[in-house]
Order: C-alpha cells, then structure tokens, then sequence
C-alpha cells in the first residue's frame, strides 16, 4: 500500500479548499441554510461543473471521473472543515452508489450522467428513521426492524395493476438527508407482503402524485432533514425483483458511505481545532496570549493528536471500505471532543450565537445521531470481527469474551 496521495489527488484538495475559503466562510453557510435548498444553488453549480465533485466517483461512461472513493473522502474532508452545506453527501455518497450497483444499464445511462454533472440531486430514504442501520453500519440490516416489518408499518409497494410494470408506494420515512429538495428519491420499500416480504428500493420523481415533503426543524441546519409521506405513490422498480441482494448493496454502499464521512468529519474536527489555534494566539490574559500557557498548548496538543488519529484512519477506510465504520466511529469522537473544547477554549464568546464554535458542536452531535452512536459503530464492528467469540470444541460461543 503506497500512502502517499497523487498530484491529482492534491490538487483536487488544493482546488476546493481554495474555492471554499472564498465563498464557503461562516456568513455564507449561514445564509444558504436559510434558503429554500437549505444550500446555495449557485456555489452547487459551481462545484458540479467546474470541478466536477459529485460525478469524481462515477464511472467514465457515465460522464463522471472514475476516480475512487480516496478522491471522493479528501473532497469531503475540505466541504467539512467549511461545515458545508451541500446535496453532494446524499447524491454522490448515498444514492450514485446504489444506482451503480442495483440499476438496471437503461436506468444507469438515464441517472448516472444527471448526477454527475450536478443537474439531479437525490436522496436515500429508509423507514424507520434509522440511516444507520438500514446501511448496515450499527445493526444487522437484514434484520426486519429498520424497515417496519412486512405486515404494517415503514413503506410498503404493491404493483400498480396497470401492466406496465409500475409500483405505487405508501407509508414515510423520517429524517431523510436532503429530501425535501431532490430530484429524485430512493425509497426503501417492503413488498410481496407478510409471507415473503422482502425489502427493494423504488424511484420516486419529486414531481410524483401522493408524494408530501417537510423539511424538518434538524439541530445541525447544514444538514437539512425532512419527512417523507408518500399516499399510492407512484414508483419505479431499482434494478430487477430478480433476487438481488438489496441489503447487501445497502451494506456495501455503508461501509463506503462510512470511510468518506469519516473523512469529512475530521475535516470537521480540523477545522474547528484551526479556529481554536488562532483564537489562542490573538487572546490575551495577564498580558500574554492565553496560547503561551502550559496548560492551554497540552490540551491543544492532545487534540492535534485526536485529529491526525482519526484522519489516519478515514484515509485507510478509504483504501478499505470495510474499516469504514470503526474509523467513522473514531471521527465521530473526534469531531465530539474537539468541538467541545474548542467552544471551552473560546471562553464566554464561544457559547454565542453569533460566533461559528456552536456550528461545529452541532454538526458534531447531528453526525452522531444521524450515523452513530459511536458504541454502536464499534459494537457492531466488533461483532462482524468475532472479538466476542470464544472458540470451544462445539466450534465459536458469541458473547463471550477471549
């Protein structure tokens, strides 16, 4: 494994961050989470066309990048030092995957080109409010639950009846990232119902009959949520009710999903750390910089280490998407302490509003209940790894500890 990154893996870094600092400070997230988007439409475009941000892990044929998710984790990492709020997360991260790997060639060659050029945003949608573990990241997601169960609740599908091969759609889903504004939604749905119910994905136009949107009041507003509501709404099957593993791509697009939100939330805890590191060397107290101070640099020293711990570990989940969780779990905690402290390190004007210390301490704690909790990460990882095993004659005991 060479670790070292590409001129062109550099540049793309270089790029963006150049980019953001000019039109992605403070006053400008501010002002895009208010918009109608909940992001500013125009720095969107920009992004798309000039650099070509949500089609860098799409496939050439497709008009995307073909680059890797490495690529696609240091562009995350700079939108998350800015706190960005942007669709690029649910397009390019959620749904651009599950398209790839479930959609039909007709389908692929309809979305995938959209997408890569900016002009087609979607969204992942699961019942159940769970994003977490319908991607597999902190529960088993073949498991029932996160999808209400056959027999009622979540989302359940039925043919239309009309012959053309058409679904219609009923139930909603919580908490869906960008889903108020997309283009095009992938919904979670049961169908064949109590007896041989199984999950599939359906698309779902934004403009669909039946379909209502709320954007939702969320703690952390660069990451806009909203709530689905979907009355016999018409659908389009995701690939073919042929067999396909539905859980298993789900599975897969988490563990990718979790190496590249790894990566943006250290970008996060950077960022938030970088402020802290300025604040302290212009604060004075008792005539000095409150940064000369011994106890100050220590706890600023021990922060520097948290964060470079983390980044090590979402660049190698970005080379091996099965680390994704456990170093998604590491940035989450990352990101959760140093924000912490870097609202302590302010003093009394890091509690403000006025001042961006409390936007990362949200982001922060958004992630975590969006895509954690950090001991579920863990837990589940160290469950699929067998450390609570223990290996009699009868072959392995879980739950037990060795």
């Amino acid at each position: 494994m060479d670790a070292a990154f590409t001129a062109e893996q550099d540049e793309i870094r270089r790029t963006l961050r150049d980019l953001l600092t000019k039109h992605g400070g403070p006053g400008e997230v501010r002002a895009a989470v208010r918009t109608t988007e909940g992001h500013d439409p125009a720095l969107w475009h920009r992004l798309a066309q000039e650099l070509g941000l949500p089609g860098l892990a799409v496939a050439e044929e497709y008009g995307g990048a073909g680059c890797t998710a490495t690529e696609l984790a240091l562009a995350c990492e700079e939108t998350g030092r800015a706190l960005l709020p942007s669709p690029l997360l649910a397009t390019a991260v959620l749904a651009a995957p599950l398209i790839t790997a479930l959609g039909t060639p007709e389908q692929r060659a309809e979305l995938l080109p959209r997408i890569a050029d900016g002009t087609l945003t979607a969204a992942l949608a699961v019942p159940g409010g769970s994003m977490a573990a319908a991607l597999g990241l902190t529960a088993d997601n073949r498991a029932a639950a996160w999808a209400g169960g056959g027999r009622a609740g979540g989302i359940q599908a039925h043919p239309d009846g009309g012959g053309g091969g058409g679904w219609r759609l009923y139930g909603e889903a919580d908490r869906v990232l960008d889903g108020h504004s997309a283009g095009l939604l992938l919904v979670a749905a049961h169908a064949g119902g109590y007896p041989r119910s199984r999950t599939l994905l359906f698309l779902v136009s934004a403009e669909a009959e039946g379909l209502a949107r709320t954007r939702l009041t969320s703690m952390d507003e660069t990451r806009p949520l909203a709530r689905i509501e979907l009355r016999d709404a018409p659908a389009r099957l995701l690939g073919a009710d042929d067999g396909t593993d539905v859980c298993g791509a789900l599975a897969d697009t988490g563990s990718r999903a979790a190496a590249v939100l790894a990566a943006e939330a250290v970008g996060a805890a950077a960022g938030a750390l970088e402020r802290t590191v300025a604040y302290v060397k212009e604060r004075e107290q008792f005539g000095r910089a409150i940064g000369s101070f011994q106890a100050v640099k220590h706890r600023l020293a021990d922060l520097y280490v948290r964060v470079e711990a983390a980044r090590s570990a979402a660049y190698y989940a970005a080379w091996d998407p099965a680390a994704g969780p456990l170093a998604l779990a590491q940035a989450l905690e990352a990101a959760r302490i140093v924000a912490g402290e870097a609202v302590q390190l302010h003093g009394g004007i890091g509690f403000t509003w006025e001042h961006e210390a409390h936007l990362y301490v949200k982001r922060a704690a958004a992630d975590e209940l969006l895509f954690g909790p950090v001991h579920r990460l863990r837990d589940h990882a160290a469950g699929r790894a067998g450390l609570f095993e223990a290996v009699t004659a009868d072959g392995p005991v879980r739950g037990v500890a060795v």
